[in-house]
């Protein structure tokens, strides 16, 4: 049985199968019986393969990990455990952001301590400038679940206060070419700030505010599922959100 997700991916980028054959070392052949047959690539060509066409190995071939070789892979996701969000240097969150070439994201509630940071605002105008997609998500201030995530933190009804503080901070970056802010309405369990295949990932925990909470830092791999989740999870709520003019 012919592997057509393999032919349609090389398909989409232009990718011949000498092309590919070149570029993995190996014999053309060989990219013929991928995409012919049901011939199972070695697990370091697996890896190349999905890689090089942008997609997860198991797209490809949906037998290939057991779910104990998945569940290794996506541990070695796992690049740095923050037992805070204070300890999270303000050095790591620029390498974080300078580090998005194509896409940078960020999913909060207020995230007030980004848009405090001029730093910050000066690295996603530049990555805008260069051609990355900014898309900046933050709660509405109007939303009960702000409400209840502002009293769960004990703060009272701050937390709304603080979202419209850093819209305010924003100020124009949203008028900057390839910036969108969108306003969601989404109970959060984690705040997402991803920069194409790496993410901070800021747990939260019931009673605690987030600065206090842990942070996963997560690199993406081809086979491991543990990143993919959150970035999915962040198109779930982009998805649902509506656009700050609205």
């Amino acid at each position: 049985m012919a592997n057509e997700r393999l032919r349609a991916a090389m398909a989409e980028q232009g990718l011949t199968h000498h092309a590919l054959a070149e570029e993995l070392g190996v014999n053309v052949k060989t990219i013929e019986r991928w995409v012919l047959t049901d011939l199972l690539p070695f697990p370091r060509n697996r890896h190349a393969v999905a890689a090089r066409l942008g997609r997860e190995e198991s797209y490809f071939w949906p037998n290939a990990l057991t779910r104990d070789r998945a569940a290794a892979v996506s541990e070695s996701e796992i690049v740095k455990v923050y037992p805070r969000r204070s300890d999270v240097p303000g050095g790591d969150w620029r390498d974080l952001l300078n580090a998005g070439d194509s896409e940078i994201g960020i999913l909060v509630y207020a995230g007030l301590f980004l848009a405090e940071d001029a730093g910050i605002q000066r690295i996603l105008r530049k990555k805008a400038k260069a051609g990355a997609r900014i898309r900046i998500l933050l709660g509405d201030p109007s939303d009960p679940t702000v409400a209840n995530r502002s009293r769960e933190e004990g703060i009272g009804d701050a937390l709304a206060a603080k979202i419209r503080n850093a819209i305010a901070l924003y100020g124009d970056l949203s008028a900057s070419p390839g910036v969108e802010f969108r306003r969601h309405r989404t109970v959060l369990y984690n705040s997402i700030y991803r920069a194409d295949d790496r993410l901070f990932v800021n747990t939260h925990i019931y009673g605690l505010p987030a600065a206090q909470a842990p942070v996963w830092y997560l690199r993406k791999i081809p086979g491991g599922e543990l990143a993919s989740h959150y970035l999915e999870s962040f198109e779930r709520v982009w998805i649902d959100a509506k656009p700050m003019e609205d």
